[in-house]
């Protein structure tokens, strides 16, 4: 039970954090909608088994769409690599394709030369593909594995202009299951920056 509970208040926490913001500014938001095409450089704190962990590079891109008071939805797909997973002298690359809810307190541009603000919450679940690396299972080790992926975390974004954002950060915790031969399960911290463009459906 108190497994279940901790990944409960995991899933909730993203929109916990919104809920509180919405309830300050719902006026602001509230018939704000838009889609977002996002390109980052992410990094991600890895590991394979316990320890050692290991920082993997790439870049993610990011799709959303806000539809209803904040609300909407966020497809991503992220794909990092490493040369070297945790001292070993074996590579591992990863691809991770999420989908899920999010919600976006939007703050416009109301003022001349003063830059809109975009604070969002989400949480995905998909799939992790491994791969040019090593998973030993009970059936033998498999240089390519695909594992559940659940992606919880949030970000900021500051407007440029109508169209163009940057995103100043994006901070998101990352749960896969491969096989390890051990406990089977993987917790990354991933780090994203990059550029923003707005489709705004609702222009003023």
């Amino acid at each position: 039970m108190h497994m279940v509970s901790r990944y409960l208040l995991l899933f909730a926490a993203p929109f916990l954090m919104t809920s509180a913001l919405r309830a300050q500014a719902a006026a602001t938001s509230s018939d704000h909608r838009e889609v977002d095409l996002a390109v980052t450089y992410t990094v991600q704190h890895s590991n394979l088994v316990s320890t050692p962990t290991f920082w993997q590079q790439g870049g993610s891109v990011e799709l959303s769409a806000q539809i209803y008071r904040g609300w909407g939805a966020t497809a991503n797909i992220t794909g990092t690599h490493v040369g070297s997973a945790a001292n070993r002298g074996v590579g591992l690359s990863m691809v991770t394709t999420t989908f899920g809810p999010r919600y976006t307190w939007y703050k416009p541009n109301a003022i001349a030369g003063k830059r809109s603000l975009a604070i969002f919450g989400q949480t995905l679940i998909g799939v992790s593909n491994g791969f040019n690396s090593y998973f030993p299972s009970t059936t033998g080790a498999m240089t390519d594995s695909n594992s559940f992926a659940l992606q919880i975390g949030g970000g900021v974004d500051l407007g440029l202009s109508r169209r163009i954002a940057v995103r100043a950060i994006q901070a998101d915790w990352l749960r896969t299951q491969f096989p390890n031969s051990t406990t089977n399960v993987q917790n990354s911290f991933r780090l994203a920056t990059g550029i923003v463009l707005r489709f705004p459906q609702n222009p003023r």
